[in-house]
């Protein structure tokens, strides 16, 4: 058996990242064919989820998730390509729901120079 854990630090609050989660959820569930249970608490919610040799829990906070999963001996052999892909899709979401970044205002150019 093999596990994988990732922590993700975020500034979301627990509203949006229970939003954020129910995204993942639902996307590993069509992408993966996974079945995934939300239960929701005061302080954090627990996304656990199972497949075929897969089974974990997200962990969802105000500030962080902390995603848990444990492979079956089949999976556990492509344990490193199972983790980019769940980083992957996790990292995809955070990156969407994050506030767009102000763009600097480009410099006018310079006025070229009088020709004599």
């Amino acid at each position: 058996m093999s596990d994988i854990r990732m922590r993700r630090e975020h500034c979301f609050g627990l509203a949006k990242a229970r939003k954020i989660a129910w995204d993942w959820a639902e996307q590993v569930e069509r992408d993966f064919d996974m079945e995934c249970t939300v239960i929701e608490g005061a302080q954090r919610d627990r996304v656990e989820f199972t497949g075929s040799g897969v089974s974990g829990a997200l962990v969802v906070a105000a500030d962080h998730f902390d995603l848990h999963a444990r492979l079956g001996l089949l999976l556990g052999l492509f344990a490193e390509k199972i983790e980019a892909e769940i980083e992957k899709t996790l990292d995809a979401l955070l990156a969407k729901a994050a506030p767009a970044k102000p763009r600097r205002a480009k410099k006018a150019p310079k006025p070229a120079a009088p020709r004599r």
